[in-house]
């Protein structure tokens, strides 16, 4: 059941999916990149409550620095809360993440938050020198300086995979104390258990299968906070799909550009090319993906929030092809029709 410690909060998501013109024809990265500009700033009229980027190094999803973009958004924006989903802290610094933060919070007017993530996608890991071998050590012990870095003051801090700090100020000072910060979950207890002990809360990333199988972790997660001695904190759910005026045409725009990109990845890191029998399992009532009518997919939110006992949802949106427009149209879709729809639903007895 949804907990109720915690307003209602529904987002959008945004990998900066290289897009196609309405002819099919590929879109340069920087048209691609102004794109999402124009998404988030339509995000905010829309009604959506948060727009997020998540950091991507490869020339299908060209998006290696969200925080400038958002920076661009929450200058023609005031309400939209902003932010990663996900930074990649294990091949990042974290003092230098808290600073592009920290600043986006004061550009914004203190609506900055971050979702730190160890990365599915491992491209940036020898494009910034480290080795994969050292993957859950630099996760860890970033997190723990980054933990150390939100409670302000001077920070001292020692470990193996960066120098150490003593006494170490820190700037920008955040105007109004610290900015949210999540930790990205997308299989792992051991994460899980890792946003607990660091106060942090949790974002479960299902991209796959049947995402009640995730209500364990927000168990543990609760479980976990009560046992480092933290307060109940927020946990949300972070899931691809695409909005259209009927579930039939959210289908045929989407299902096309899905196949094209698995198969790409299918290719890189082996798992099976998606079937239009799978694909449909996805989007049906037990499956990862949120593909319909504003009422399909606002039905789907509401029920997947009281499973995973989540008060948070933020749609991954749009798939690498799928034209700016039909992606404009869906965020509009998602934010004046799906979010008051999934508000009635959450709130019905």
């Amino acid at each position: 059941m949804t907990t109720t410690a915690f307003p209602l909060v529904l987002g959008l998501d945004t990998f900066g999916d290289a897009t196609d013109d309405a002819e099919g024809r590929p879109l340069s990265h920087a048209q691609s990149i102004r794109n999402v500009v124009e998404q988030g700033v339509l995000a905010d009229q829309a009604g959506a409550d948060f727009f997020g980027i998540g950091e991507h190094h490869t020339p299908d999803m060209p998006m290696p620095a969200g925080d400038v973009v958002l920076a661009a958004i929450a200058a023609r924006t005031s309400r939209i809360r902003l932010g990663s989903a996900v930074t990649v802290l294990s091949s990042d610094d974290p003092v230098r993440v808290f600073q592009r933060y920290s600043t986006l919070d004061a550009v914004s007017g203190g609506r900055a938050e971050v979702i730190l993530g160890r990365g599915a996608s491992v491209d940036s890991f020898p494009l910034f020198g480290h080795d994969l071998a050292d993957y859950e050590q630099l996760f860890e012990e970033k997190t723990e300086l980054f933990a150390e870095l939100v409670k302000g003051g001077p920070v001292t801090w020692q470990g193996k995979t960066r120098g150490a700090l003593y006494e170490q100020d820190v700037v920008p000072y955040p105007e109004s104390g610290a900015f949210p910060v999540w930790v990205g979950v997308g299989g792992s207890p051991q994460s899980v258990v890792r946003a607990a002990r660091h106060g942090m809360s949790l974002m479960l990333a299902i991209i796959g299968g049947d995402p009640a199988r995730f209500a364990p972790f927000s168990q543990l997660y609760r479980q976990a906070l009560q046992r480092f001695g933290h307060q109940e904190r927020p946990v949300g759910v972070h899931a691809p799909g695409h909005v259209a005026a009927t579930d039939e045409q959210a289908r045929e725009e989407f299902w096309p550009y899905y196949l094209k990109v698995l198969r790409h990845y299918s290719a890189i890191r082996g798992f099976a090319v998606p079937t239009e029998a799978s694909f449909q399992r996805e989007i049906g009532p037990h499956g990862a993906l949120y593909v319909g009518s504003p009422e399909t997919v606002a039905r789907k939110i509401a029920a997947g929030l009281s499973v995973l006992g989540a008060t948070r949802f933020d749609l991954k949106y749009g798939i690498g092809g799928l034209p700016h427009e039909k992606l404009m149209t869906a965020i509009e879709l998602y934010g004046t029709q799906v979010i008051p729809r999934v508000r009635d639903l959450v709130a019905a007895p």
